[in-house]
């Protein structure tokens, strides 16, 4: 039998490369996405088809509703950055950080691992293009991995530790960009942006969108998603 991996899914560019590169080590997926009360929402529709694409075991939406903190751009009416170079991003921890999200979406990750009996849990976290976030730092993943095995039954109980892989973490854009070909993913059904329309097309400058271009450019390639005009 294949052994249970919980990958947390946004369906954006890294989290779809993460499902594929566990698929490849043969790993039975179960999906969690996570509906935080985000403005760029229809990222969820395109986990939805990216789960679908790998035919993954199981796939859940938590409901989570992080806007009543607010504190981000993603989560209050606060406008998100666009059109900023890349010195820029790196100046500072952007508004767009949203305040212990991955804190909180790997303690739900934890729970759905340790009720399907998983060791592994998988996220696409990255500290070379976009090192902004303080919950992308590799100590940071060490530290919740040495304490999620510290306060679970399974950690205390199980010859296993639970492990998080993170194996973009060190990863360009380019570079994930490139993995995630090899491994099969189409990205044009993933979504990256931040900001994006009604009909969830991305706008093509805030942060995440300019990163994603400049990971295609580097490979020569075209980005297969659809932009605003």
């Amino acid at each position: 039998m294949k052994k249970k991996a919980v990958v947390l899914l946004s369906g954006g560019l890294d989290s779809s490369t993460i499902l594929a590169y566990a698929i490849n080590k043969e790993f039975d997926i179960y999906a969690i996405s996570f509906f935080y009360g985000q403005r760029h929402k229809f990222e969820l529709e395109a986990s939805k088809k990216v789960a679908q694409h790998f035919k993954v075991k199981d796939h859940k939406t938590a409901h989570i509703d992080l806007r009543v903190f607010g504190g981000s751009a993603l989560t209050a009416e606060i406008d998100v950055p666009k059109g900023r170079t890349e010195a820029e991003m790196d100046g500072e921890i952007p508004i767009t950080y949203v305040p212990a999200r991955n804190t909180i979406f790997l303690s739900f990750a934890l729970a759905y691992a340790e009720v399907i009996g998983s060791d592994d849990i998988f996220i696409g976290v990255n500290a070379v293009d976009y090192s902004g976030y303080p919950d992308c730092r590799p100590e940071y993943i060490e530290a919740y991995e040495k304490m999620a095995n510290l306060a679970t039954k399974s950690g205390v109980e199980n010859e296993n530790p639970l492990t998080i892989h993170t194996p973009l973490i060190d990863l360009k854009k380019s570079e994930i960009i490139n993995m995630g070909l090899e491994l099969g993913v189409d990205y044009s059904i993933t979504s990256t942006c931040y900001d994006p329309d009604e009909y969830g097309l991305p706008c093509g400058i805030c942060d995440s969108c300019v990163l994603r271009l400049k990971g295609f450019s580097e490979l020569g390639i075209e980005d297969p998603a659809e932009y605003q005009p």
